[in-house]
């Protein structure tokens, strides 16, 4: 599939020579460098730097002989360096290999190797003890201003490779069509796939993604999801080399809340359990009940709104996204009435993430929106799956051609395996639920398939349950599992709010059961008051959860839940 047709300014290196020359003295990135200092850093600074260090791999490339399109590693968190390594290696004429910055060793490994990486920058981590022993000890490796201490002795480093290295001379260019990255999955099941994109693809995708979310050099944006990811690679990197915008990055986890209130982003994209979290901060301090009553109010309901917002840092956001997992619908709601309508996308690392989201200043709650301009979509008549095609397609799975064709037709259109319908209805006009993955439908002893993905979303709908599965293979009827917030997790180890939490969660059964057919509605709901993470494979770093994980894990236990016939079961 070649690339697609493009003035070559749209080009990932073109846009960085364009704001050199153009605005080489405007701030472009803002890092924090612990306690308050923030480090920002020009377009001309930027551009230098990376021109250093292209140089300087050019020169390592050359000496240790690889090969044009040689692949790099990066594996670090969010950070000012993460992006000009990226825009070194394209410069120096290689293609970038980003890792989650969350990966065991192993996964660490089978990535180094499978993409058969020549060097590896080590950046910003916070598990780099348990990430090392995935590194070859052969393979050279690079560190950041910001890496952990124990690599600033052990690695080369970013500052004095550029302080000893002259700047790369003129502007190289890479065509359209050539590969840039290769973009390891982080998979709810089985290995990372290496997915292959090209410039123009990147090129693609951020111009049919800005008609429908238009960006400015005016905006804010808060780098805090993995850059490893496709979302934040689209929205944050490319976005920022097409329009100039300033990005922010997030220090840490503890900082987020003063990072957000620094950046006050003026567009912000987030996880649905992210944005769960933020709405349980605020009914921490604001009850439902006192919430829903004062946001009614004429005059304080505005005044309520504003506060939240700006205690948030989202005072100034005009436009507020989620995706990467289905948003339920309740939250978007309730974020519509606090003033912050989310827009919901939908996408894959295969597309670039764009292919679908709804309309800012439209409610289409309920569904992903239609299809961004240029993006074709159809559903299998047998199946009910989506199948996308576009420019921002992959050009495949690097060295697993069977699996390309296995996920490409052979009319070149992409088997996303995901579930949909089509509204042809007033505002939902051409716009795509999503109802559950093709392959996640389980028959129950009864011979009754279920689909799990729309009864997880009514689970979610109650604050007490941070993430949900349905799972029933075989069974008479499903079971609910699903993972406790932490304030519902404070109020299952005390007796008295432990039984008050029991009855309030019987009732929220009762209604998502009430609103099933007979063959969907749940035995029993089980809420676990030990959190699913990455580092325990229960969920993506994108925060989907692996279900093969969790019936691997809880599977040997339902028989014994269920002899107990009760409804709402608290276990550890």
């Amino acid at each position: 599939m070649s690339a697609p047709r493009l003035s070559a300014d749209t080009l990932a290196l073109q846009r960085l020579y364009h704001w050199e020359q153009d605005a080489p003295t405007r701030v472009a990135l803002r890092q924090p460098m612990g306690g308050s200092r923030v480090q920002d850093f020009s377009w001309g600074e930027l551009g230098d730097q990376v021109r250093r260090m292209a140089a300087h791999l050019k020169t390592l490339g050359l000496e240790q002989g690889w090969e044009p399109g040689a692949r790099i590693a990066i594996l670090s968190k969010n950070c000012a360096w993460w992006l000009m390594s990226d825009l070194a290696i394209w410069m120096a004429g290689y293609v970038s290999v980003p890792l989650y910055p969350t990966l065991a060793a192993d996964t660490v490994s089978q990535i180094l190797t499978h993409s058969e990486a020549k060097l590896l920058f080590v950046g910003k981590l916070d598990g780099w003890d348990g990430m090392k022993a995935g590194v070859p000890a052969s393979l050279p490796c690079i560190s950041y201003p910001v890496s952990p201490e124990e690599t600033l002795d052990d690695y080369d480093t970013w500052d004095a490779i550029c302080y000893g290295t002259d700047p790369l001379k003129g502007n190289p260019t890479r065509g359209a069509d050539e590969l840039a990255t290769i973009i390891y999955t982080s998979g709810t099941t089985g290995m990372p796939k290496g997915v292959m994109h090209t410039f123009g693809s990147f090129a693609w995708a951020i111009q049919s993604g800005l008609k429908r979310v238009p960006l400015s050099e005016d905006d804010r944006m808060l780098s805090y999801l993995p850059l490893a990811h496709v979302v934040e690679r689209v929205l944050v990197e490319h976005g920022w080399l097409r329009t100039g915008m300033l990005v922010f990055f997030a220090e840490s986890l503890e900082t987020f809340a003063a990072d957000l209130q620094r950046a006050r982003p003026t567009v912000f994209f987030s996880v649905p359990r992210l944005w769960t979290k933020f709405q349980q901060g605020v009914h921490a301090k604001l009850p439902p009940r006192k919430f829903d009553l004062l946001t009614r109010l004429p005059i304080i309901g505005g005044l309520v709104r504003r506060k939240i917002l700006k205690a948030l840092g989202l005072d100034q956001c005009r436009l507020a996204a989620g995706g990467a997992a289905p948003m339920p619908v309740a939250l978007l709601k309730w974020y519509r009435e606090l003033g912050l309508p989310i827009n919901e996308g939908y996408g894959m690392t295969e597309n670039l993430a764009v292919s679908h989201i709804t309309v800012p200043g439209k409610d289409q709650t309920g569904s992903v929106g239609p299809a961004y301009d240029g993006v074709q979509t159809r559903l299998d008549p047998i199946t009910g799956e989506l199948q996308m095609k576009s420019p921002a397609l992959m050009l495949g799975y690097y060295k697993q051609a069977e699996l390309t064709q296995e996920t490409l037709t052979a009319d070149g259109w992409l088997h996303t395996g995901d579930k949909a319908e089509i509204s042809d209805k007033g505002a939902l006009a051409g716009c795509v639920r999503i109802t559950g993955r093709v392959k996640d439908l389980f028959k129950t002893s009864k011979g009754k398939y279920v689909s799990p993905a729309p009864i997880e979303d009514r689970l979610a709908m109650n604050p007490a349950l941070e993430a949900c599965a349905v799972t029933g293979a075989n069974l008479a009827q499903p079971i609910g599992i699903a993972m406790l917030s932490p304030e519902a997790v404070r109020r299952a180890a005390q007796p008295g709010t432990r039984e008050q939490l029991v009855a309030e969660l019987e009732r929220h059964l009762q209604a998502v059961n009430a609103k099933l057919d007979p063959h969907e509605q749940l035995d029993c709901l089980v809420a676990v008051s030990a959190p699913w993470t990455v580092d325990n494979g229960l969920i993506t770093p994108t925060f989907k959860v692996r279900r093969n994980r969790i019936d691997e894990l809880y599977g040997p236990r339902i028989d014994g839940w269920l002899a107990q016939r009760r409804k709402v079961l608290l276990v550890d």
